[in-house]
């Protein structure tokens, strides 16, 4: 009679919660009513699945349907992924059952004014510079393409890869060369970890600004900001070693750089003023112009103390890291952790 009394639990706002947490390795169930990962030894290891924005449960996990119901009436986010999200496979119910954001993104994509500001600002924090004025937005993703290309030929020429055009057909993968075959893996997996931070964020992949039409349109506006910073000088490297098998060396080598640049580490809302508050990714505090290459390669600088070189190389990757059995992340609000069972 007395439980009728209390109120019902709501469920923390986004901005007070963890953004994502990475499960792997581990059984997931509610035990005594609280969330919990349990390792093969039997150990528990409680998470506070209210506080959690997302939780991206990577290979070697299992769900309980009760931890499911739990992560469900808190609204937290459960997404099946590949090691370090580079795979997104399935997901369960988006932004906490909150429907303003996907309002909010509708009304931005169908008005035609509003759509080219959230165009125009997406065009600055790509390049870094203000878009040209009184231009559409077909004719600034003309100027974007022409951008784009202009870089990969840079790129290729800075790492020594014999580069003709960005050209492939995902019904004869194998006739494609290196290079675009490594670049389309490496895409293929930014798309993914990039995925799950829109759903995270409670944001609906399939309406875009710049890209329209696709079901993951706005997918590929969000990770067109971060590609030529992150996997696309990845792939061009690797594409220069011309591997063997040049997929799977390019997924490892996403893998280990989601990682070491914990690209999901802070939420932050990307300037765009009123036109859309995009919570998706951090935004670096230095950030340099991928645009504006040096014609010399950087060198690379080894951290104190370790003698490891900081640049990324994608040499030296493993399928399971031979360290110890341990569990870490910090439970900060806007941060991110990991719980790894090894």
């Amino acid at each position: 009679m007395a439980g009728n009394l209390l109120p019902p639990l709501k469920p923390l706002p986004m901005k007070d919660r963890v953004s994502m947490i990475f499960v792997q390795y581990g059984q997931i169930d509610v035990q005594d009513g609280a969330f919990v990962v349990i390792d093969k030894t039997g150990v528990r290891m409680h998470i506070p699945v209210g506080s959690v924005a997302c939780i991206m449960l990577e290979p070697g996990t299992r769900v309980s349907h009760a931890a499911v119901h739990l992560a469900s009436t808190v609204g937290t986010l459960l997404v099946w992924v590949g090691e370090s999200g580079v795979r997104l496979y399935a997901s369960g119910q988006p932004g906490g059952a909150r429907a303003d954001r996907l309002l909010y993104q509708a009304k931005l994509a169908l008005d035609d004014e509003l759509r080219l500001k959230v165009v125009r600002k997406m065009y600055e924090l790509r390049f870094q510079e203000p878009a040209p004025a009184r231009r559409s937005v077909e004719q600034l993703r003309g100027i974007e393409g022409a951008r784009v290309r202009q870089t990969y030929k840079l790129l290729a020429k800075q790492y020594g890869v014999d580069w003709r055009a960005r050209n492939y057909d995902r019904n004869e993968w194998d006739a494609a060369d290196i290079p675009n075959r490594c670049l389309s893996a490496a895409t293929s997996c930014l798309y993914g970890i990039t995925e799950a931070a829109v759903l995270a964020a409670g944001y609906a992949p399939a309406v875009g600004f710049i890209h329209t039409g696709k079901p993951l349109s706005f997918v590929y506006d969000i990770a067109d900001l971060f590609k030529f910073e992150t996997v696309v000088p990845l792939a061009f490297r690797i594409a220069a070693k011309a591997p063997h098998q040049p997929e799977r060396e390019v997924r490892l080598g996403c893998r280990d750089l989601f990682r070491s640049s914990k690209i999901l580490a802070k939420r932050s809302s990307l300037p765009l003023k009123r036109c859309c508050p995009l919570v998706v990714f951090r935004h670096p505090k230095h950030r340099r112009n991928p645009y504006r290459l040096l014609s010399q390669t950087p060198k690379a600088s080894a951290t104190p103390g370790t003698g490891r070189s900081n640049e990324l190389s994608g040499g030296g990757h493993r399928e399971r890291p031979a360290t110890p059995a341990r569990a870490y992340g910090h439970l900060a609000a806007g941060g991110a952790g990991r719980c790894v069972y090894r």
